[in-house]
């Protein structure tokens, strides 16, 4: 159930307040009225879960804002971008951005209680034994069964069930809202996955070797020998043909020769047959959605989200859809801001702060 908005808030005030001058007053041993005691503050927390999913256990936290005694929290389950991301949005050593946690903290200053995990790969968790990493739809089962613990948390309101993705976790957020049994109320798609992922990959080392050809490290020529050797492994992939690599790039020919290698090609072969408008296309009419864009995201770029966007309006969704951010890079901070300890860009917080508004809780309130 939505939490009051304040204008409910002042009219079941001002109704309270009528029936009890009718009814007369209660009054105690010395005839004067008693007042209602406002229920305790609850302080914040953060806790371990964990949860099984094929067998496998997986390891997060679960973030409860302060909140008053009793009441029921809106609960968003938190999804990170690609690679071993783990639960915070961090790639240690190399990469420790917190996005997550950063969002976590976000939505808290909402009354919005939060769960991110180590998903397949990373932290605690781990790979469970694989010898490679598990394809998409072991990653969305394992999504949907943290889903299922956090609505199950005490303090959560299972009617107020949000997703929350960043980058591929865009992506995993629409799937997770296919998969699960209780749909959630909202779906929040940051800087999300927004084509088929070798097609992303694709524009994505375009780009790349354009910049390069801008900086004067590479040739023209290089650079379009380079993209047509990237574009020609990728079709090979998907055929099922032999990928040569061996006429790249170093940096490129490791990079694909990764990708297409035994221990990624069944997630990355499974990634690649989703099409994210096509799988938006099945969110539940009425979902409350968020869809978020960066103008200076070199990885979703603003130009690639409308097909996204115009799914999303298909399946009748309501809510802020897409906010265009200034300035603000994939990782969510404004261009140029350091990866580590830099804050989310205040567009983002905005974006979220309206995300949830129908859910929204002071601790006051």
């Amino acid at each position: 159930m939505r939490s009051r908005s304040p204008w409910r808030t002042r009219v079941l005030a001002a109704l309270t307040a009528a029936v009890a001058v009718a009814a007369g007053p209660a009054l105690g041993a010395t005839g004067a009225s008693a007042a209602p005691r406002a229920a305790a503050l609850v302080p914040a927390v953060d806790r371990e879960v964990q949860f099984t999913a094929d067998g496998t256990t997986a390891y997060g936290t679960v973030h409860v804002p302060a909140h008053r005694a009793g009441r029921r929290l809106a609960a968003a389950l938190l999804l990170p971008g690609s690679g071993q991301t783990d639960r915070n949005g961090d790639q240690p050593p190399a990469l420790t951005p917190h996005t997550l946690a950063a969002l976590a903290d976000a939505l808290g200053e909402d009354g919005v209680m939060s769960l991110r995990f180590d998903k397949y790969g990373t932290g605690r968790t781990g790979l469970g034994g694989r010898p490679g990493a598990p394809d998409m739809a072991a990653f969305t089962r394992q999504a949907v069964a943290a889903y299922d613990i956090l609505r199950a948390q005490p303090e959560a309101d299972p009617r107020a069930s949000l997703v929350v993705g960043h980058s591929e976790g865009g992506l995993q957020a629409l799937l997770v809202g296919r998969a699960a049994g209780a749909k959630p109320a909202g779906l929040a798609l940051i800087a999300p996955q927004d084509m088929r992922l070798l097609d992303m990959i694709d524009f994505q080392l375009a780009d790349l070797l354009d910049r390069a050809v801008a900086a004067g490290q590479l040739t023209a020529s290089q650079a379009q020998t380079n993209k047509r050797g990237v574009t020609r492994a990728i079709a090979d992939f998907r055929a099922g043909r032999p990928v040569d690599t061996s006429g790249l790039l170093p940096a490129l020919s490791t990079l694909l020769d990764g990708m297409f290698g035994p221990v990624n090609a069944d997630f990355v072969r499974s990634d690649d047959a989703l099409s994210p408008p096509s799988v938006a296309r099945g969110v539940a009419p009425g979902t409350r959605t968020l869809v978020t864009c960066g103008t200076a995201d070199a990885n979703v770029p603003c130009r690639t989200v409308p097909p996204l966007v115009s799914a999303l309006a298909a399946a009748r969704t309501t809510g802020p859809g897409l906010r265009v951010l200034p300035g603000v890079d994939h990782l969510l901070h404004p261009a140029g801001a350091p990866e580590v300890d830099a804050p989310l860009a205040p567009s983002v917080r905005r974006a979220l702060h309206d995300f949830v508004r129908p859910w929204r809780q002071r601790p006051a309130n």
